[in-house]
Parts: structure tokens; sequence; C-alpha cells
């Protein structure tokens, strides 16, 4: 039976290779650019829906103002995922350089 020689006795070590892909730094602007699309997008459905929903609440139509509520709630978590998916990417590409 052959010996099978393990890889951790030399000291391998694997990166990533984002030179593998083609134009990575094309790749890397049209998600931020992307990103920036999500946030204005986001902040405007904030200030909308905010509007709304003291105009629905000021008039009595409390079926306006749940809805006008709940896109508050869904502009204010699209923002947070978009920031928040941004900065774990960026942890996890930094522990993957430092490995």
């Amino acid at each position: 039976m052959p010996h099978i020689r393990s890889t951790r006795s030399r000291g391998a070590q694997v990166f990533p290779d984002l030179s593998a892909v083609n134009h990575a730094s094309d790749l890397a602007a049209a998600v931020g650019a992307l990103l920036t699309v999500v946030l204005v997008v986001a902040v405007l459905m904030l200030i909308v829906c905010a509007a709304a929903w003291a105009m629905a609440s000021a008039h009595g139509n409390y079926h306006a103002a749940v809805r006008a509520r709940t896109g508050v709630w869904v502009s204010v978590g699209a923002a947070g995922l978009a920031g928040a998916g941004m900065a774990w990417i960026n942890f996890l590409m930094d522990v993957g350089s430092a490995l």
C-alpha cells in the first residue's frame, strides 16, 4: 500500500486568484455602481413612504398608514442589507487574503 503524504507538512498555502477573472476591476466598479443605485432608491423610498405615512395618519386612513409604514421598514431593511452585504464581502476578502 503506497504512503499518502499530507500537504500540511509542506506548508501548502491557498490564496484567492482574482486575476483569473477577466476585467475584475470592471466587475468591482459595476458592483459599486449597483450598490449606489440600491442605496439611492432606498433613501428615496424612505422619504416617500415616510411622507405618505404622515399624511395617511393625519387624515385617519389607517390602511394606507400601515402600508406606508411597511414601506418605511422595507426601505430601511434594504439600505441596511446593502451596506451590511458590502461590509461582509470586504471582510471575507480580507480574511481570504490573510490565509
